[in-house]
């Protein structure tokens, strides 16, 4: 993706960080979270601007605050 958001990029950098903190795979993420594994792997290669739904979806799967998701 040629134009990726600015914001896109560190949001994706911050999801895998803190799915490898927790020994996370992305399909267990996927799990935890009610999302298809390919759309974590999206979301952290910053291919897929997500919906407030999922992100509220990912901090659960995470077990951590959604502004924790925009500490980058």
């Amino acid at each position: 993706m040629k134009n990726k958001s600015n914001i896109l990029i560190p949001f994706g950098k911050n999801i895998s960080k803190l799915r490898k903190a927790r020994n996370l795979s992305q399909e267990s993420l996927a799990q935890k979270s009610d999302l298809h594994r390919t759309h974590i792997g999206m979301i952290e290669r910053a291919e897929r601007n997500i919906t407030l739904s999922n992100i509220e979806k990912l901090a659960n799967g995470l077990e951590v605050n959604i502004d924790e998701l925009f500490r980058f």
